[in-house]
Order: C-alpha cells, then sequence, then structure tokens
C-alpha cells in the first residue's frame, strides 16, 4: 500500500479517509458545473473522476495533486469545439473526447522526451492574465444561469455580454432569490465553518427548496435527467480533417495544465518535504487524459483549488483520490436520480464563486507592486483571450514569453570595471560595476551566456568603455568568463569583429575565469584561442597585467 500510496499510514489513514468525503463534496459539484461550462452532460464531468483518477494516482510522483477537469480547461474546450460543432450534439461530445486524447498524447510525447522544461515558458504574468481571461468568461455564463436568462455557451465573450444585456428584461425572480440564497450560504459558511463542504449544502438546500416550492414550474432550470451507470470504455471516432483541427486546442490545454501542474506539484512537494519528478507527472496526465477520452470525459489538468482544500484537510496522500473516484462509482450506479432536481442557478453560483479567485485580482494588484511591463502583460493575455478567444489568448501568451525572453537575453547584465591612473587601486573578487583596476587594464563581465540576441550588444559595451577610459591609455582587456558558459555562430562572429576592434586599437586581450566544462567549446568558436592568456581570477589578471611583474604562481595558463 505504500507503494501505491505514499505516505499513507495507520495513523493518518482515518483523516485521509475523511478527507476523500471531504473531496467527494467538493468535487462532484464543481465537476458538473464544469461539464456545464464546457458544453457537456453532467456525465462527462463526473466519469472524469472515476478511471482518469484512478490512472492518475497509479503513476503520479505528488502525493497530494488533484487531477480533474477545472473552469479554465472547461472554458477552453467549449470556446474551441463551439465552433466546429453544436454544444449537446454527439458529435460535439466526440471532439472533446478526441480532443482529450490528443492532450494525452502530447502529454506522453513532452513525458518521453523530457520537455517539461517547455511549460516555464508561460510566466506566472502571462498565466495569470490567460486563466483571468477564460475565468471572466466563464463567470458571465454562471451569471447569466443564476439570473435564469439564456445565452449561447459557444458564442464569444463580447456576444454573451450582449445576450446577457439584452435578456436582463427576462430575468426569473426565482432564479435570482436561489442564487442569492446560495451565494450568501458559501460565502458566510466559508468563513464561519470553513471546513464544511458548503458546495454539497447548497446543492441540497437548493434541490429540496426547488422540489418542496415547485419553483420549477415558475421557469427554473433543473439539471434534468443523468444516465445511471458506470463509465463505459469508448473511443472518439471522427475524420482526420477533425483530428486535425482539434491540435491547436489541445496545445493550448496542454500548455496550460503542465505549466500550472507543475509549479502545483512542485510547490506542495516542497512544502511538505516529499519528492517529485516533472516528467512522471506529465506522464500521469498524458494517461489521465487518454483515460478520459477512452470513458466520456474531457480534458484533464490540475486543480488548484482542490489540492489546496485537501492540504488544508491535512491530506497527505492520493488516499482522498481514491475515495473520491469509489464515491463517484456509487453516485452513478444508485444516486443519479438524486442530481436530476438540482437547479441550475445553485450550479451557476457554486462555479462562479469557484472561479472569482481566478480572476486574479490579489495577482495583478502584486504585479503591478513589483513590475508594471509584466503588469501590463498580464492584461495584453486577459484582452485577447475575452476579446478574440481562448486560442488567440494562448498563442499571444507564448508569443509574449518568447518577446520577454529575447528581449531580457539581448539586453544582460554587463559590468565594467574602468581604468584608472592610481596604481596603487585594487580589484576585489565579484566588484560591482565602476571598481578601479590597475593602470591601463578594463575588466569586463558579462552575465549571461554569448549568443545571437546579445553578441552585438556585448561587443558595443567594450567598445564604448575602452573609448570612454581613452584608447590610447587602454592596454589591457581582460574578458571575466565565469557566466558565459556558452556560445553560438553569431555570438561567435560578433566577438571575431571586437577582437579586430582591439587589435587595431593596439588593446591586448586576455581572459579570466574561465569554467573548464566551457573551454573547449569556447575554443572550438574561436573566442578563445591558443595564445590568449588566460588566468584564474581576476585579481590575478590585474596583478599580472598591470606595470608590477606578476609572480608565476598568479598566472595560469
Amino acid at each position: 500500500m505504500n507503494r501505491l500510496l505514499p505516505g499513507l499510514s495507520r495513523r493518518n489513514l482515518g483523516r485521509e479517509l475523511l478527507a476523500g468525503v471531504t473531496l467527494i463534496a467538493i468535487a462532484i459539484p464543481l465537476n458538473i458545473g464544469y461539464a456545464q461550462i464546457a458544453g457537456l452532460p453532467a456525465t462527462a464531468g463526473l466519469y472524469a473522476l472515476v478511471l482518469p483518477t484512478i490512472v492518475w494516482v497509479v503513476l503520479t510522483s505528488s502525493r497530494q495533486l488533484v487531477a480533474s477537469p477545472d473552469a479554465s480547461s472547461a472554458a477552453l474546450v467549449a470556446a474551441s469545439i463551439g465552433g466546429l460543432a453544436a454544444a449537446g450534439s454527439q458529435g460535439y461530445l466526440t471532439m472533446a473526447l478526441a480532443q482529450a486524447v490528443i492532450c494525452g498524447v502530447l502529454f506522453a510525447a513532452m513525458a518521453v522526451f523530457k520537455l517539461g522544461f517547455l511549460a516555464n515558458f508561460l510566466s506566472r504574468p502571462i498565466l495569470i492574465g490567460f486563466i483571468a481571461g477564460l475565468a471572466l468568461d466563464v463567470l458571465v455564463s454562471q451569471v447569466a444561469k443564476m439570473l435564469g436568462v439564456h445565452i449561447d455557451s459557444g458564442s464569444g465573450f463580447t456576444e454573451k455580454v450582449a445576450e446577457l444585456a439584452t435578456g436582463l428584461g427576462r430575468v426569473n425572480p426565482w432564479s435570482v432569490l436561489i442564487s442569492a440564497a446560495a451565494v450568501a450560504i458559501l460565502l458566510l459558511g466559508r468563513r464561519l465553518l470553513p471546513s464544511l463542504p458548503w458546495a454539497l449544502v447548497v446543492l441540497v438546500v437548493a434541490t429540496l427548496a426547488v422540489s418542496l416550492t415547485h419553483a420549477g414550474d415558475a421557469g427554473v432550470a433543473v439539471l434534468g435527467e443523468v444516465p445511471a451507470g458506470p463509465p463505459v470504455l469508448t473511443w472518439p471516432v471522427l475524420g482526420w480533417q477533425q483530428w486535425l483541427a482539434l491540435v491547436p486546442s489541445a496545445i493550448a490545454l496542454t500548455a496550460v495544465a503542465s505549466a500550472e501542474g507543475l509549479l502545483v506539484s512542485r510547490s506542495y512537494g516542497e512544502k511538505r518535504r516529499y519528492p517529485t519528478r516533472a516528467n512522471r507527472d506529465l506522464l500521469a496526465f498524458g494517461a489521465a487524459n487518454l483515460a478520459a477520452g477512452a470513458s466520456g470525459s474531457f480534458a484533464v489538468g490540475a486543480s488548484t483549488s482542490r489540492t489546496a482544500a485537501m492540504d488544508q484537510a491535512g491530506s497527505r496522500t492520493q488516499l482522498p483520490s481514491l475515495v473520491l473516484a469509489v464515491g463517484t462509482v456509487l453516485l452513478l450506479l444508485f444516486g443519479t436520480a438524486l442530481l436530476a432536481g438540482i437547479p441550475s442557478p445553485a450550479i451557476g453560483a457554486i462555479v462562479g464563486i469557484a472561479v472569482l479567485p481566478l480572476l486574479g485580482f490579489r495577482e495583478f494588484r502584486e504585479l503591478w507592486r513589483l513590475s508594471r511591463t509584466e503588469f501590463w502583460i498580464g492584461i495584453a493575455c486577459l484582452a485577447v483571450t475575452v476579446l478574440v478567444g481562448a486560442i488567440a489568448g494562448i498563442v499571444v501568451a507564448f508569443v509574449l514569453a518568447l518577446i520577454n525572453l529575447a528581449r531580457r537575453a539581448a539586453a544582460p547584465s554587463i559590468d565594467v570595471l574602468a581604468e584608472d591612473d592610481d596604481p596603487a587601486a585594487s580589484l576585489v573578487e565579484d566588484a560591482p560595476a565602476g571598481a578601479v583596476t590597475a593602470d591601463g587594464v578594463i575588466v569586463v563581465r558579462m552575465a549571461a551566456p554569448l549568443f545571437f540576441a546579445n553578441g552585438t550588444v556585448f561587443a558595443q559595451a567594450v567598445r564604448s568603455a575602452v573609448e570612454a577610459a581613452g584608447s590610447a591609455h587602454v592596454r589591457h582587456l581582460v574578458i571575466d568568463m565565469e557566466a558565459i558558459t556558452d556560445v553560438d555562430v553569431t555570438g561567435a562572429q560578433s566577438f571575431d569583429g571586437l577582437r579586430s576592434w582591439l587589435d587595431d586599437a593596439r588593446v591586448a586581450l586576455a581572459f579570466s575565469r574561465v569554467r573548464a566544462g566551457a573551454r573547449p567549446r569556447l575554443a572550438h568558436f574561436g573566442i578563445i584561442r591558443d595564445d590568449d592568456p588566460v588566468y584564474v581570477t581576476n585579481r590575478a589578471a590585474v596583478a599580472a597585467l598591470s606595470p608590477t611583474e606578476p609572480s608565476a604562481a598568479e598566472r595560469s595558463r
């Protein structure tokens, strides 16, 4: 049992089982709501809690991360498939299954080729903006459900807002009353007794209220009949053109889920002091999504909110997820009749409250305080996601990530240790920019590899430093190579131009602190030549090149 569920013991068995019951109360109502967001039947949300969950538990390295569809993935499913098939149709469901299968293949490929590092290309501001955009789109749909106003779930954000605004004259007062009561119970209940599963309480109370008052006859929408029985193994059958049409959205789903999932997995592993393996978790996500596509569900990712709830409940193993799978099977076998009368406004209130934190108000405020540039990057992702679409949002997110990476790489930190007339001045190790060296010697340090994005910048910085010091007085240039661990063809070409310029200016070139592992590659590209002086430390270089003759121990070729 410990091999399957690391961390489980007789001492914590009771606590883990209780946490599993809590997870059932949280996950079932949310997954029903997320299935509706995705334009799928309630069973699609419930089936995700069975086979995909079991597969995830068996394969993951994380002891706590809960795998399930969430609001952002559901919104992305609706946004991407809504233009390809009518929501609620059999073709729509088949495409959702196929999309999950493609996600599974992509996750597995990332694991096999150890591409987990690609998830780091979605920086925190970009993730905040993208998920906030999806959450805003979801929130509009849930507000409409809470008001009893019907809008097209497959429409874009602006169309949904327009439909909601024009439908305000058709607001159902009973739906508003149920929603208001549900929101009050959820907010006040979490504040007074946060350990209680208030989402389940809301569903039970709202269902009883609608049943006793016959509010359904007054126009309050209910969930309707939910087919009984466990998930049945199946396989989506589509034409190859339809499969190809789903690839971009599957890439977007995989990118977001891997970035968020690996981050949450690693953070809880560090917090609770157990090891996690990124590529194994990617493989687990892949297998879970394949299981989802083969059992009537849709794309599965990491549930941050449920993972946090389990951590607060004291759970430190994956046993609650297994309890959730068993509880869901029992519900599908014996309790689906209880789900039919659940009022849609109550589901809308539960999902609406759940997605509010995803709007990222606190995160955007923190970004504004720390970095206005990254704040506006997040806002740009949000705007594109809600105004153009989820796929465009993820494309813009990747483009902005690459632009931000290139911008930082093209402007590395370059420290110039300038020459001074005082021959008694000395250089200390790791001196800051502007520190003084010996007469006629300049030491330059770049804190980055030398490649196409910064080669010209580095060469120009060196020329400017020599000219500012007075090229007639500078006799030696020492390049601190500690951070220059790699070089490419373009960077080497820029360096050749710099070397020619230094030769014309009669400035001798030397190197210090060259890493042993990097030296063969630097020599291969001609950065360091056989006759170039190479010194162990900056101090040794300055001592050797200053008017005072150095000792033999200070210089190392």
